[in-house]
């Protein structure tokens, strides 16, 4: 009995001593303290600008020559008339000096920057009076400085009462335009005209006399006097100007991008543009068309609830040399370190390395802090390293500083860390978390060169989608106009970060044209 009893005892006085000993070994492994090292000094960085990108638009404005030709067509007169003072009217009485002609179907050309406008001309020179038989020997040289000089040899001394007498025009008329485009939103049409007359004959009682330098002067008068009137009438045409005004305040304006809707997943995002210049180059005149090139600059910025940018409309374009033309739009998208502080804990706290368990320690992340400083950031780690050699299990807590290098990866539309290594200030934590944690840190390294990634392309699909609607708002297909408009890609072009934000700079490209096959009015 007393044997028993001793053994009980016994059994008892070990199972608490054991007790005891595990409570205490885990009792110093929970108070076992932290390796005080200190944390890499970080360069403070200044606040970023606020947060806008230069955005341009450039539509290439191609008028067809044949709708040009067409305009002028209709608006053109077919028939001219016209008279003429009597320059001998000692010698001829009751005269009646009067032409009149009619235009053919018009052609156009174009080439080196010159439009012209040509079109065939026929006609009759019509002349009637009578003669004073006194006049006989005057007339030779009346009729001479209005028939041609050798008039009065071929007629000879004829006594005619009555005169009526005629010729044929046949010629063409030439109109040439250089338009240029002025800052204060019109175009100069700078247009010029030549007639040119062939080689006609006026019939007087029965000798044919040269007579298209008498006819000329005054179809140059009535040619001149429609081209000025054209030239006015483009001159003061208001349609450049609200036409560019109505795609200005259309521009102006705030394009949800993400997160509009009640049940998104994705936080709201907009994207306010704001033009601020209207852009233009001078006209180009190929052999198929008048091309003018406009657009605006607008700056562009990424706003978490919708804005009303206020965009007025400029008094004066700013004529540029010619350059490319497409839509490109940047997209400013700032993300907090607050967001990327999760995304590095989500992706390392919780793990143990090494992840296969065959080290003689087991490392385990047990938070993660992102600071940015200079081109650099700086990633905290807070590791907990267990001994398995022994079965005592015995452990330690120490910070782990790592240096990172973010860049973009373009092609797969994420921001990654690169350039990773250990900071020279966590060498002291190893004196506490032995050699063996020592070798664990390349895996973690290599842990977070791999998964320490963020993922752009939700936000980039998404603003492609957007930026893209809005565009295709420009799209018309009516009865003599056609516009095509549409963004082909988004790309990251550039990141920076301040202390608190990291900025990723998106840009989206695109096109657009527009094609006149007819005009209405000039």
């Amino acid at each position: 009995m007393r044997l028993t009893w001793n053994l009980k005892t016994i059994l008892i006085g070990v199972a608490v001593l054991a007790a005891s000993f595990f409570i205490s070994l885990k009792a110093m492994d929970l108070l076992a303290p932290r390796a005080t090292n200190s944390a890499p000094p970080v360069a403070q960085l200044p606040p970023l600008p606020p947060a806008s990108k230069s955005s341009i638009v450039i539509a290439p404005v191609a008028i067809a020559l044949s709708a040009i030709r067409e305009q002028a067509e209709r608006a053109a007169p077919r028939n001219f008339a016209g008279k003429a003072d009597n320059p001998i009217s000692q010698i001829l009485e009751n005269a009646d000096i009067g032409w009149s002609a009619v235009r053919g179907p018009m052609a156009a050309a174009g080439d080196k920057d010159v439009l012209t406008i040509s079109t065939p001309l026929t006609g009759k020179l019509n002349v009637t009076g009578s003669l004073s038989s006194k006049a006989t020997g005057a007339l030779g040289d009346a009729l001479g400085s209005v028939l041609g000089g050798d008039a009065a040899k071929r007629i000879g001394a004829v006594n005619i009462k009555n005169l009526n007498a005629s010729a044929e025009i046949k010629g063409n008329v030439v109109v040439t335009s250089r338009p240029k485009l002025a800052a204060a939103w019109y175009l100069e049409p700078n247009l010029g005209a030549q007639v040119n007359l062939g080689d006609t004959n006026l019939n007087v009682a029965g000798a044919k006399v040269n007579v298209p330098a008498q006819v000329k002067p005054l179809i140059d008068k009535t040619v001149g006097e429609q081209i000025n009137a054209v030239s006015e009438r483009i001159r003061n045409d208001p349609s450049l100007r609200e036409n560019a005004k109505a795609q200005w305040i259309k521009a102006c304006r705030s394009i949800p991008l993400q997160g509009s809707s009640a049940s998104a997943a994705l936080p709201p995002l907009w994207l306010e543009m704001k033009p601020v210049r209207a852009i233009a180059a001078q006209p180009r005149v190929d052999a198929q068309a008048v091309t003018l090139l406009l657009g605006l600059e607008a700056e562009t910025r990424v706003t978490s609830t919708p804005t009303k940018p206020d965009c007025p409309f400029p008094d004066k374009i700013s004529i540029v040399p010619p350059t490319g033309t497409g839509v490109s739009i940047g997209v400013p998208i700032d993300v907090p370190f607050t967001e990327i502080n999760k995304l590095i804990a989500a992706q390392m706290v919780g793990r143990t390395y090494p992840e296969d368990g065959s080290g003689p320690v087991d490392v385990t992340v047990k938070s993660a802090n992102v600071i940015p400083s200079g081109d650099q950031l700086l990633i905290s780690l807070l590791v907990r390293a267990k001994e398995k050699k022994s079965w005592f299990g015995l452990g330690a807590e120490a910070n782990v500083h790592i240096w990172g290098r973010p860049v973009l990866d373009q092609a797969q539309q994420t921001l990654r860390l690169t350039d990773i290594q250990l900071a020279l200030e966590s060498e002291a934590a190893f004196g506490l978390l032995g050699a063996a944690a020592r070798a664990v840190v390349p895996q973690m390294q290599q842990a977070l060169l791999q998964r320490a990634t963020l993922d752009l392309k939700p936000i980039a699909a998404n603003a492609r989608e957007k930026i893209a609607a809005a565009i295709a708002d420009y799209q018309k297909s009516e009865d003599g106009l056609k516009v095509e408009a549409r963004i082909d890609s988004l790309t990251l072009a550039d990141i920076a970060f301040d202390s608190k934000t990291l900025r990723v700079v998106a840009e989206a490209g695109g096109s657009l044209n527009v094609f006149v096959t007819k005009l209405s009015g000039m």
